[in-house]
């Protein structure tokens, strides 16, 4: 060997080791590339962030004083659909121009993607060993490609947006004084983050009834962030009644029970109970069966969510379980939900990944390398669809595809009832013979369950 080969091979190892001992700055630099990419076929697909423009819309229509429900925008001539807190804080659109606006708002999710992994990481308790930092950018430059998180980018939802102000409150400590509000904020944009103030109530609810039979208060921490959501939320319902009276009775009393205003319902997009149901029936009004079906599914939602938070210490990852199950539960039962709105996809699979790392079990990891690769399929756009109506003539396959992410947030409902029973039926403290728990694992379940 030659002296310019080993002079090449030690520069070869030198640099190797210079990057394995810095996770995070080789994550941040695959980051950045996958971004960058990602960013590069957004524009070669001339996306045109359709609904961004209605928000810039409902925010120009407010500062006119125009009628916000009557507004049309953008050439498909789309409406409001939101209530008229997230209106007011649409208008800063309006302050730039297009081009910028674009620009920001791209910045802006992909930020918020990034904080979505992390929060999502730190409701798992991981990384145990690496740099937290490098586990949330690496994860992030994969997550940025799967169809929810592409589609969102690509309109210019807000989607990532409230997803992290839920997450945001699920992962503070119990107590703090700000618990709740993200959550109430989330609600007051968008109706349907309203489902896991429900949660922490039902949650709260049969946690205070314990502790008033074993003679102690009833307030705990689900009531106080059940309680902080919804005096949010009633704030921002008054905060826009004040400011936009005409629009708030309008919306109140007219707009929220206009579901087929969102969009028709049988649309391959609709990734809901109800979307299946016109599918299946090739009507776009299916009646009252997908409502007896939200009905079911709604109520067995909550129940496996609440089931999997009060398990506390006795389930792991107890409250990523319940908060992922009440966002599916949501997704579900919702009348329109768009494919670009199950960006809690991102949050149920880096969970399934704790689980399998956990168990160290090939069913586990299969199960979560399929949930993944199902996100980033794309499939549901495989099936003819489009302002023809394509779907109300679709055959049994295509029926199948069009259903991707109902039938997948149906396996994790059930997944998580599984391993929520488990967890009750396995509880040591259930068996007389089984020893006392550490004082530390007990400490940790009276707290929480007493």
């Amino acid at each position: 060997m030659t002296a310019t080969q080993l002079t090449a091979d030690t520069r070869m190892i030198a640099a190797r080791t210079f990057i394995l001992r810095r996770p995070t700055l080789l994550a941040a630099a695959v980051c950045l590339v996958s971004f960058a990419g990602f960013w590069m076929a957004q524009r070669a697909s001339h996306v045109s962030m359709i609904d961004l423009m209605v928000y810039r819309a409902e925010g120009a229509t407010v500062r006119n004083g125009g009628d916000l429900y009557d507004m049309r925008a953008t050439y498909a001539n789309l409406p409001t659909t939101y209530p008229p807190f997230a209106a007011l804080l649409f208008m800063p659109l309006t302050w730039i121009g297009v081009g910028g606006m674009r620009a920001m708002a791209t910045v802006a999710n992909l930020g918020l993607l990034v904080a979505l992994v992390h929060l999502s990481l730190r409701l798992t308790g991981r990384p145990a060993k690496l740099p937290a930092a490098a586990v949330t950018l690496a994860v992030a430059s994969v997550a940025v490609w799967c169809e929810p998180v592409w589609t969102t980018l690509r309109y210019g939802q807000i989607n990532l947006l409230l997803a992290v102000l839920v997450l945001w409150d699920l992962t503070r400590r119990a107590g703090h004084r700000w618990a709740g509000f993200g959550t109430g904020i989330a609600a007051g944009i968008k109706l349907t983050p309203a489902l896991f103030a429900v949660l922490l109530a039902l949650a709260g609810v049969a946690l205070g009834w314990r502790r008033l039979r074993r003679g102690h208060s009833p307030w705990n921490p689900h009531l106080r962030r059940a309680a902080v959501a919804v005096v949010t939320f009633i704030g921002t319902v008054a905060m826009a009644a004040v400011a936009l009276p005409h629009d708030s009775r309008r919306f109140w009393t007219e707009m929220l029970f206009a579901a087929d205003r969102v969009g028709f319902g049988e649309d391959t997009a609709n990734q809901s109970l109800r979307g299946i149901f016109a599918r299946a029936l090739h009507t776009g009004d299916p009646g009252s069966g997908w409502l007896l079906a939200a009905a079911v599914v709604g109520c067995a939602g909550l129940a496996v969510s609440v089931a999997a938070l009060l398990a506390g210490d006795r389930l792991p990852y107890n409250v990523a379980w319940a908060t992922v199950a009440c966002a599916v539960t949501a997704l579900l039962v919702s009348p329109i939900s768009w494919s670009h709105h199950w960006v809690w996809g991102v949050p149920m699979v880096v969970l399934l990944a704790t689980e399998a790392l956990r168990r160290r079990d090939a069913l586990w990891a299969a199960g979560t390398a399929l949930t993944g690769v199902l996100f980033c399929s794309f499939m549901l756009w495989l099936v003819p669809h489009g302002a023809g109506r394509f779907e109300l003539g679709q055959n049994g396959g295509q029926m199948v595809l069009s259903a991707v992410y109902p039938v997948i947030g149906a396996a994790f409902l059930t997944v998580t009832g599984t391993v929520a029973f488990q967890a009750f039926r396995n509880d040591p403290r259930r068996r007389r013979s089984t020893p006392v728990l550490s004082s530390r694992r007990s400490a940790a379940y009276d707290y929480v369950n007493r």
